[in-house]
């Protein structure tokens, strides 16, 4: 009787382990798509109002504004761009931070942002049946209830699709993305017909655009924030009654004005899908780093998908819009978002300092810092 060959149990286990992760089937189109998704939201169609509102209608200080926060989201991404190929994890900020600043303010990043992340989603679905159920209603507000289901119903949608399959997630945020840049082509084109017509109306303001009345310092903050939402990830959820987009398509296409609000959803489901994709990582690397419930870190056996984690976070995300409006999401979770940005940036000096020899693909220079 031969001898057959024995197998060492640990590297069935090793196999095993090799297995149950999770895969990057992310391409580059796909990984372009997400971005977009996060940074082109609600927020490019209604944060104009704010700005505007805030610089009292001063169109020089308005322009001000939005280069200004124009260049402060550049100095950020450019800042995370250097942490995501230094520490190219699943974990995303919270990696960065954990590695930076220590595991002490990682576990406060990630417990925050078990809470402030999902209101974060909780906002958007509820911004999303805002402006998906406005055409059926016109001027008159739509029931509350509705707008609850609807925001529960996609948002647990987007959990279970982005829960079983990547693949399928990443066709839905290219298809959505598209969708979004086809409607800003037509707002972006009608703006200049508009003002290649020469209407005086449309020149106007522009002409001494610093004439008017100057705004103090905290309207200037405050539009400075509001601009800060157009560029942003999250800052779709910017809330206004009346929306820059909704007013432009009733000056300009009255007759399908209606257009612009199932715009405004269609680029808020695309920016919703793209969160939700992001925060079962999130939550996957904070449980498998001992911050978490181990369970949490459990994968999809079919699809390698984290889809304990997008459970959980969507049910937080669930609980916070039955009793909550889209205001009190929003002054929720606004201030901690930006605490968390800058810990990220702040772990990035860090690591400056002390692996100075971390292999970095890409380096922002100095003088931007």
């Amino acid at each position: 009787m031969g001898k057959g060959k024995s197998i060492d149990p640990r590297d069935v286990k090793s196999k095993e382990n090799a297995k149950m992760q999770l895969k990057r089937n992310i391409g580059y189109f796909d990984g372009v798509s997400f971005i977009i998704g996060s940074i082109v939201g609600a927020g490019i169609f209604v944060s104009p109002t704010g700005v505007l509102k805030h610089s009292l209608l001063n169109v020089g200080i308005a322009l001000t504004i939005w280069t200004a926060s124009g260049l402060v989201s550049l100095m950020g991404s450019l800042c995370y761009a250097e942490l995501g190929t230094a520490l190219p994890f699943s974990g995303g900020e919270y990696s960065h931070i954990k590695r930076g600043l220590g595991s002490l303010p990682a576990f406060v990043f990630i417990w925050t942002s078990t809470f402030t992340k999902p209101a974060s989603n909780a906002a958007r679905a509820l911004l999303f049946a805002e402006y998906a159920t406005q055409p059926f209603y016109g001027i008159c507000p739509a029931p509350e209830a509705l707008k609850k289901c609807l925001a529960l119903a996609v948002l647990w949608s987007l959990g279970i699709l982005n829960g079983c399959s990547v693949k399928m997630a990443a066709w839905v945020q290219t298809v959505f993305t598209l969708l979004k840049m086809m409607a800003l082509s037509v707002i972006a084109v009608g703006g200049i017909v508009l003002l290649a017509g020469g209407r005086k109306e449309s020149l106007a303001r522009f002409e001494d655009a610093f004439s008017s009345e100057i705004p103090s310092a905290s309207q200037v903050a405050e539009a400075f924030f509001q601009g800060l939402y157009a560029y942003g990830g999250w800052w779709s959820l910017n809330y206004m009654a009346v929306a820059v987009a909704v007013t432009w398509a009733d000056r300009v296409i009255p007759s399908v004005a209606w257009i612009i609000p199932v715009s405004v959803a269609v680029s808020i489901f695309g920016a919703l899908n793209s969160s939700m994709f992001t925060l079962g990582r999130l939550s996957y690397a904070g449980s498998q780093s001992g911050h978490l419930p181990v369970l949490i870190s459990m994968l999809n056996v079919h699809s390698c998908t984290p889809a304990p984690a997008m459970i959980f976070s969507t049910t937080i995300a669930s609980i916070f819009i039955i009793p909550s409006d889209l205001i009190t999401l929003t002054n929720y979770f606004g201030f901690s978002a930006w605490l968390m940005i800058g810990l990220t940036c702040a772990s990035l000096i860090v690591l400056r300092y002390r692996e100075p020899h971390l292999h970095r693909p890409y380096k922002v220079n100095g003088n931007v810092l």
